[in-house]
């Protein structure tokens, strides 16, 4: 009997350098092939031009399968999606795709008889950034994913809500995204930006309106604080909304760019006051769940996806006089945030460790696998209800 075979396709490569996606995508690769399946994961590389498209290399027993695309930006993104699609095709393994950006090309996979779980990701034709043009190419994309793919995935119980418009509940998975615990940290990462530990607040996303990074600097410099806001993210000249977020700093807010370095980001979150979060649309944001394995008290947006995220105990706002109230709270009381921050690991622990997410996502692989008469993977041993079977 041969070895189970998956392609993990729609992230940008691992190892791990960019996002929730090519993390999830790292840890479910090691896993599963620390499990004795076969695993692929398509790599992308952006070329001045084009040398030789597909390139194969192996990384801790995982074969990686490096893409070269000659373009940039979203074409680039959607290129390397229908390189990665056409080229899994030929493949006799079970297709694992991460968002659908590349939904359009999916009935290719089916064509082929190939068998697609999905990741849904969020409600991205909600976003605000995108034009008319975008979010309907998005609007579409989501359809095409539900119905091209055999089984879905939500990483939120809103997103499957969402998804039941689509296709029935029993389709269904909802699987959220994972963390590991951080009990410490150097303060050398700290150091380096002239920080202290305990007196300051932070913020890890892109800068875009949906985020409410603009909210969130203003709300921090009506005032003096004595203490200073980090916003960690990519910033540029030439965007109108970086551009309104730089204006509207105090001199306590502190812009250090993107930080990438997964050491770094724990040692910022694990000694930051309160960690700050204000995604108004998606599922459960991975860098949220950081914050709570980090024992962040959390002041977040209040919408669906973040309070179920965080569970009881964290801080919400719902405008700028909210979230002021709540800064203002976190920086002169700091002992009311104790509870607040032993209610992020015990809600961490309940919901979002990696070892339970990734042996539910093997659960789903295997099912899907004995649904489309493939070769029987080795069993493996999680809760019966962890991953209902496909029907």
């Amino acid at each position: 009997m041969g070895r189970p075979a998956v392609a993990i396709l729609g992230t940008r490569g691992i190892p791990a350098a960019h996002g929730g996606f090519e993390t999830l995508a790292e840890r479910l690769a090691q896993h599963l092939a620390n499990r004795g399946w076969r695993v692929t994961v398509y790599c992308q590389h952006e070329v001045a031009s084009l040398g030789r498209r597909f390139t194969p290399s192996t990384w801790r027993g995982i074969e990686l399968v490096h893409v070269e695309v000659a373009r940039k930006g979203a074409l680039a993104t959607l290129a390397f999606d229908w390189h990665c699609t056409r080229h899994a095709a030929g493949r006799d393994a079970l297709c694992l795709v991460l968002g659908y950006n590349g939904a359009p090309f999916l009935p290719w996979l089916r064509l082929r008889g190939r068998t697609i779980l999905t990741n849904m990701d969020g409600i991205e034709w909600r976003r605000p950034k995108w034009n008319h043009a975008v979010r309907g190419y998005f609007w579409v994309s989501e359809w095409i994913a539900a119905w091209a793919s055999h089984r879905l995935i939500a990483d939120h119980p809103a997103i499957a809500d969402h998804l039941a418009t689509r296709r029935p509940r029993s389709a269904i998975a909802t699987i959220p995204y994972g963390g590991d615990p951080v009990t410490e940290a150097p303060t050398a990462p700290l150091d380096a930006l002239g920080l202290t530990p305990q007196n300051y607040l932070l913020s890890v996303a892109r800068i875009e309106p949906d985020n409410s990074i603009l909210p969130i600097v203003r709300a921090f410099s009506r005032r003096r604080r004595g203490a200073r806001l980090v916003v960690l993210g990519c910033l540029s000249d030439a965007n109108p909304y970086h551009r309104a977020v730089r204006a509207a700093a105090g001199d306590e807010v502190l812009f250090p760019g993107g930080i990438y370095d997964p050491a770094q980001v724990r040692a910022l979150r694990f000694h930051a006051r309160a960690y700050l979060h204000g995604h108004r649309v998606g599922g459960t944001n991975p860098s949220l769940v950081e914050a709570l394995w980090a024992g962040n008290a959390v002041i977040a947006h209040d919408n669906v996806f973040n309070a179920w995220t965080t569970g009881p105990g964290q801080f919400a706002f719902r405008d700028e006089d909210a979230l002021e109230a709540a800064i203002h709270l976190a920086l002169t009381e700091p002992e009311s945030l104790a509870p607040a921050r032993a209610a992020a690991r015990r809600r961490a622990a309940e919901a979002f460790a990696w070892s339970e997410v990734l042996a539910r996502y093997e659960a789903e692989l295997i099912a899907l696998a004995e649904l489309a008469g493939s070769r029987q993977a080795t069993p493996v041993s999680v809760r019966p209800d962890a991953a209902p079977r496909p029907r």
